[in-house]
């Protein structure tokens, strides 16, 4: 039950009111048919027991009015007109070869006290049929209250209505007509109302599924406007809610018509909320990209200054050079943090970035090359598909600066957070109409608290929070933000043997 429960709940609602609308027909068809056919069978028994209490009264009565001189006084004197004034005299013909009872008519006349039960009927061919004992002692059987009651009389007459009555001579009368018609014509009724209730819960079926898609129409579109809000890209930037449910599909008298007012609220609530967001992140931008212009002069005059003291002739103690290269080595630190905060508040404005041919594999070599004077205790290699004359290289439009930025912190990001000893493989490759770069190296690999927040900006591992790697956690999301900006997509997984897996996939010029 819990199986089909939860099925029925995922059905459409259009599935869910056909069925009950095709269910409840067939409810009502079954049961005004089961009542029709009741009521029928009910009509046509009263029938046949009118028709048996008439056939009854003429078998009660037939002795007298076939024989005239019949005395009817229960003493047993027929008075026959033959002078012997037996009772044995009368011999009228029984059954329905009395006048007025109709063709399979059974009837059984038997006198008080005597053995000569007449007990027969005519079939449909007009033959004059016996019954059977057994048949005679069913019918002999049925109270004598003169009211029909059913009786099985077996053999080829089944199923009969009997009434059983005592004459004015102390016999007994037993009349019963059959039943078969009247199952014959209960049968076909039920099997036309069968034929009729079929067609009509199909066509239920049909007209209902036209009529739920036709009154269901303001609901698709309704649902039709939330999908296309949900398509558009509402997590950065200026976002305009032009998208709302049709005046039509409004009315608040309706359920859909609710629904539809309710969404065109919700978002008008939303589109202000995005409005503000927005207006909050140009400021947030703007102040960025302004502290951080204005950063760049001082930190410049701070490392100046500094080297042109440790570079004075006079001789300075011990701790004031080490203090001045302190001095030196924060600033280029701050230097590096204000340059990429500088570089997201303009990715995030939308400024745009160069467009010209650049060959990745020409970018992978130099960022190797560096990697290996910077990181000489790392294991550096190159995978580079071998290409004929007539190839192309891997060749994306963009910014050369910034894609090689992408390589630099990549290769950064892999010197950083592994080991001495870690080989780092980086390839280049077509793929289709992409070209794909990878960055992988076999060390500890992502932790997993990392993982879901890696491309977010200051996020930062355990191994990178000393100030000795000079991490300041805008590396991974200035590649992101480089690479949305050229429309690739960058993600970062595990490789077969473990460690770490960076691919980068950009479109092929």
């Amino acid at each position: 039950m819990g199986r089909i429960a939860a099925r029925l709940q995922r059905w459409t609602l259009r599935r869910r009111l056909v069925v009950v609308v095709v269910a409840l027909v067939a409810v009502v068809a079954a049961g005004m048919g089961a009542v029709s056919a009741l009521a029928l069978r009910s009509s046509l028994m009263d029938q046949v027991d009118s028709r048996l209490v008439a056939a009854n009264e003429r078998a009660a009565t037939a002795p007298a009015r076939f024989n005239p001189d019949f005395a009817g006084d229960g003493s047993g004197q027929t008075g026959s007109g033959n002078g012997s004034g037996q009772a044995d005299d009368w011999r009228p013909s029984p059954g329905n070869s009395q006048p007025g009872q109709s063709t399979g008519t059974v009837n059984v006349y038997a006198p008080d006290g005597a053995t000569d039960v007449r007990a027969d009927y005519i079939d449909d061919s007009g033959t004059l049929r016996e019954l059977t004992d057994s048949q005679v002692s069913a019918l002999l059987a049925v109270p004598t209250d003169g009211r029909p009651h059913p009786v099985d009389l077996g053999g080829d007459l089944g199923a009969y209505r009997a009434i059983s009555s005592t004459t004015t001579t102390g016999a007994t009368a037993v009349t019963a007509l059959p039943t078969s018609s009247i199952t014959e014509t209960v049968t076909r009724f039920v099997v036309v109302e069968v034929v009729i209730g079929v067609l009509a819960v199909l066509a239920t079926v049909v007209v209902g599924l036209m009529l739920v898609r036709r009154e269901l129409r303001p609901l698709d579109r309704v649902a039709a406007t939330a999908t296309r809000v949900s398509r558009l890209p509402l997590d950065r930037g200026e976002v305009v809610l032009a998208e709302r449910v049709a005046e039509r599909d409004t009315d608040p008298s309706t359920e859909v018509g609710q629904v539809g007012a309710a969404l065109n609220e919700l978002l008008g609530h939303v589109q202000e909320a995005l409005t503000a967001r927005h207006e909050s992140e140009s400021q947030v931008r703007h102040f960025v990209a302004d502290a951080s212009h204005e950063l760049r002069t001082p930190l410049a005059s701070i490392r100046g200054y500094a080297e042109l003291v440790r570079r004075s002739p006079e001789v300075l103690p011990d701790g004031a050079v080490t203090a001045l290269s302190r001095i030196e080595s924060e600033a280029s630190r701050m230097t590096a943090l204000v340059e990429d905060m500088l570089l997201l508040a303009r990715l995030d404005a939308g400024r745009p970035l160069e467009s010209e041919p650049v060959d990745l594999a020409v970018l992978a070599i130099d960022a190797v090359g560096d990697a290996h004077v910077a990181g000489a205790d790392h294991t550096w290699r190159l995978d580079l598909p071998e290409l004929d004359e007539d190839d192309e290289g891997p060749l994306v439009v963009g910014d050369e600066h910034r894609l090689r930025q992408v390589f630099a912190n990549l290769l950064a990001n892999a010197r950083v957070h592994t080991p001495a000893g870690t080989t780092v493989t980086v390839g280049v490759r077509n793929v289709g109409e992409s070209v794909q770069v990878s960055v992988a190296d076999d060390g500890p690999g992502i932790p997993d608290e990392l993982r879901d927040r890696l491309f977010q900006r200051f996020t930062r591992g355990d191994s990178s929070r000393t100030r000795g790697t000079g991490s300041t956690g805008l590396g991974l999301a200035i590649v992101a933000a480089v690479v949305g900006a050229h429309r690739g997509t960058i993600t970062a997984g595990s490789g077969p043997a473990g460690g770490t897996v960076f691919t980068l996939t950009l479109p092929a010029a």
